[in-house]
């Protein structure tokens, strides 16, 4: 008697679990590589000196907005996202930059990703429907050979 599973033992194989494996171990890296990159990161310029902005009240002087050529050389807040807002530190009355994202960046960054959720949605569809087409012509050949058998 045969089992209903639908998964086939081709796909349990050890290599088809490796490359398993190693697609979501890369996934899973650039994710969280990405973090532990940025609390480093924000960890050596606390190390450094707490800009005011961390450790008193702010007013927003100018709203977030694109580093330009000269800013992104000169202001270290610039590199983090190339976006940087002025704001007043109110106790030591102080003018600083504060890096910032963009509504446009954000904007940018989903469309991106939805895109690739797109394109894997129709790459995974694709293959669902050839595995589908293999395991009905495999179970047609089967049933084909029973009656042949008689």
């Amino acid at each position: 008697m045969e089992s209903d599973c639908r998964i086939p033992m081709a796909c349990l194989r050890p290599r088809i679990l490796a490359l398993h494996a190693l697609f979501w171990g890369l996934v899973s890296l650039r994710v969280f590589g990405a973090a532990l990159l940025s609390d480093e990161k924000a960890a050596v310029t606390k190390a450094v000196t707490a800009p005011c902005w961390q450790l008193e009240e702010f007013v927003v002087a100018k709203e977030c907005s694109a580093c330009e050529g000269l800013q992104s050389k000169t202001i270290p807040a610039c590199s983090q996202t190339g976006f940087v807002e002025k704001i007043n530190c109110t106790k030591s009355n102080r003018d600083e930059y504060k890096s910032c994202r963009s509504t446009k960046m954000e904007e940018h960054l989903f469309w991106k990703f939805e895109g690739v959720m797109l394109a894997l949605t129709v790459v995974f569809a694709i293959i669902v429907v050839a595995r589908q087409r293999s395991l009905d012509r495999q179970a047609s050949d089967k049933v084909r050979r029973q009656i042949e058998s008689i």
